[in-house]
């Protein structure tokens, strides 16, 4: 606040409490941590004092595996890391450092602030190890850059507060990990050890290199390190016997840190928007020089007129055979420019109209090639979308066929189907087909309709694919979080209502004490003027009214500040269910993403297999080729259909009865001439022989 640069960092073993220190808890208010806090005071600082003018930007950058990524950039939105802008380090002549691709996000006020903490948090990389269960696999710097500007005063002072998050190490022969984990401790423990490199060369008075450009971390905090910052470290210690050795290491790297010291200056310098007034003020007086001197007035573009007085000279110049003929339009630059650039188009492309209406023609068409590029992204998409819910619904439809294959299996024994001799073809089909509508019907009923929440891109999910995510919120873990959270907000908002209600009741009594005590002062001052002999003498009444009116005071702002509580607490648990419920949209992304892929790759497979089973069609005499099996089968319908519509469905009619069978197939199963339908009839009896196979 002062204008110098400030860096909080913490170093430890992993599970020792670094992110929890830095960060905080997500579960409670009470375990926010330095971040949140921080954000909190300087906020809080910020209001008292109003002889300057503030500015508050949040920078969050995420190093992993030795690259830097941007947790905050808002032209992005990540479902996965790698999607993030990579963030790569520059340095200039002064040997200063500067992140390309480090966004800088303005927060005006402490909500602001909080909500871009939780966005760089949804995007962090954390993993589960052997010693953490939440272990972070990056290290992570919340930088906090302020500017004050006195009002009228030409300087600006510029500081910068970094708050590091450190990854957590361990090591790989306690552990015994492997695979993509042993990779990411590679690239942290090394990170770790060129830190230590750089603080044990800070700590020798003689040493004239530091290596600084090992690794990306150091170079990064280069200034925090040894420069021109106040640096303090926390060391977090793992309190178990078999991290003794860790520990120790952990407070000799501190004593090392301890022997550092930095020299922090004020960061002044003077305002540039000022020095841009100055030298637009400077730009003007030469302009009006100039028009003293030519006794023109020029603007910053040639008029109509003048260009078409360029262009009689410039024709007339052209066609003039005289060699020492010359092209005169004075000395101004405008006109000397736009003659050039005349003359070079005549040359190059003696019909102008014809290249414009090129141009024309090029531009139109690649703004047309670009919109059916747009269209076709979105055909591609929506496909994706209705074959992941067409596979969703093959799986419903698959799980009621096996319940009611099983309960058919288990019931053959006991039951016997009475078969007429003749059926129609339409009544042998509506069994399959009511059971088939009737299952729509419950699936769809299954997945309630509800407005989602799109994300911070602002687009909207199609019907299906809004469907899709209320069947994955479901089965969600976060789900139960979420509404315990809205419980509690839920009790939050009626104490905070209760409170309310207490403080006008509270404010009201106050108003009315006032209002008596006015009345005896009047009552008082009337006695006075009619009885001047009498002297005014205590009055015992408004003496105690005023105690009560104290004493309404006091537990008005006891209740004021429990209600300024609750109400931080609030926007505080808001905040968490906001994060909560955007790792859920996040979790869906990957889950959806992955179906996708699922579906092509089962979409390739099934063109590319020759095998693909293909029903013939034929007409063939049903009364003869039946079996009780298949049409007993056939005709048990799903448990929602009533029990009248399958009496019904066996009638004496026509003793002759046509239907499609494959010919490939030794019984015959009665078939309705629909592919799709049939498709799912020859599924289902597959599946069916598959049971009674395993009961076998």
């Amino acid at each position: 606040l002062a204008g110098y640069n400030g860096t909080i960092f913490a170093y430890g073993q992993t599970g020792s409490g670094k992110t929890f220190t830095i960060t905080g808890g997500a579960e409670r208010y009470s375990d926010r941590g330095i971040i949140p806090r921080t954000l909190s005071y300087i906020f809080d600082q910020l209001q008292k004092d109003s002889s300057k003018v503030y500015t508050t930007h949040v920078s969050y950058l995420e190093i992993y595996n030795e690259c830097g990524y941007d947790l905050l950039d808002p032209r992005h939105e990540a479902s996965r890391m790698e999607d993030l802008p990579k963030v790569t380090i520059m340095e200039d002549s002064d040997q200063n450092i500067h992140l390309k691709n480090l966004s800088l996000q303005q927060a005006t006020n402490e909500e602001e602030a909080l909500n871009l903490l939780f966005l760089g948090d949804t995007n962090r990389m954390i993993a589960e190890t052997p010693m953490n269960q939440a272990s972070s696999r990056s290290h992570c710097i919340f930088t906090i850059h302020i500017s004050s500007k006195e009002p009228g005063s030409a300087t600006i002072r510029r500081s910068k507060l970094h708050l590091v998050d450190l990854a957590g190490s361990e090591r790989v022969g306690k552990t015994g990990i492997g695979g993509h984990l042993l990779t990411e401790a590679k690239y942290i423990n090394l990170s770790l050890h060129y830190l230590e490199q750089v603080i044990i060369a800070l700590a020798e008075k003689n040493r004239s290199h530091i290596p600084y450009r090992n690794s990306m971390m150091t170079s990064v905090l280069r200034d925090s390190l040894g420069g021109n910052c106040m640096t303090t470290m926390i060391a977090t210690l793992a309190m178990d016997k078999r991290n003794i050795d860790e520990s120790i290491s952990t407070c000799r790297f501190a004593q090392r840190v301890a022997l550092i010291k930095n020299e922090a200056v004020l960061n002044e310098e003077i305002d540039p928007r000022l020095m841009i007034i100055q030298l637009k003020k400077e730009i003007q007086d030469l302009k009006d020089e100039l028009v003293l001197v030519t006794g023109k007035q020029r603007t910053t573009e040639l008029s109509q007129e003048e260009l078409l007085q360029l262009d009689e000279l410039i024709e007339t110049f052209l066609k003039d055979n005289d060699p020492d003929s010359s092209l005169d339009v004075g000395a101004d630059m405008r006109k000397i420019k736009y003659c050039f650039i005349h003359m070079k188009q005549i040359i190059n492309h003696p019909m102008t109209s014809d290249k414009k209406l090129l141009s024309q023609d090029i531009s139109e068409e690649k703004s047309s090639n670009e919109e059916l590029e747009k269209l076709k992204g979105v055909l591609q998409q929506r496909d994706n979308e209705i074959n992941i819910l067409v596979t969703m619904l093959k799986k419903e439809k698959k799980k009621a066929r096996d319940a009611l294959s099983q309960l058919n299996a288990t019931s053959a024994g006991s039951k016997v189907l009475e078969q007429s001799p003749s059926m129609s073809l339409e009544e042998s089909q509506s069994p399959s087909r009511c059971f088939s509508l009737k299952e729509a019907k419950v699936f769809s009923s299954s997945v309630p309709r509800l407005p989602f929440l799109s994300r911070a891109t602002g687009g909207k999910m199609s019907l299906g694919r809004q469907e899709a995510f209320e069947v994955f919120k479901r089965d969600h873990a976060d789900s139960i979080t979420i509404e315990d959270n809205k419980q509690l907000l839920k009790q939050r908002f009626d104490e905070a209502k209760r409170l309310g209600e207490k403080l006008n009741e509270v404010r009201n009594k106050i108003n009315h004490l006032k209002g008596k005590i006015i009345q005896r002062q009047i009552q008082r001052a009337a006695l006075a003027v009619s009885n001047p002999a009498e002297e005014q003498t205590f009055d015992p009444a408004e003496e105690k009214l005023r105690m009560q009116i104290e004493e309404e005071k006091k537990s008005y702002k006891i209740a004021y500040s429990h209600f300024k509580g609750l109400k931080v607490e609030i926007e505080h648990l808001q905040l968490l269910m906001e994060k909560v419920k955007m790792k859920l949209q996040k979790d869906f992304e990957i889950w959806w993403s992955e179906e996708a892929k699922k579906f092509q790759q089962e979409k390739t497979e099934m063109v590319a297999s020759p095998n693909a089973a293909t029903v013939y069609p034929q007409f063939i005499r049903s009364s003869q080729h039946l079996s009780p099996n298949s049409f007993s089968d056939t005709n048990r319908d799903s448990p929602y259909e009533d029990p009248a519509v399958k009496i019904n469905s066996i009638t004496s009619g026509n003793p002759t009865l046509k239907t499609r069978t494959p010919p490939s197939s030794s019984t015959s199963i009665p078939l309705t001439g629909d592919s799709q339908a049939d498709a799912d009839i020859l599924a289902f009896i597959k599946a069916r022989q598959n049971i009674l196979q395993k009961k076998g």
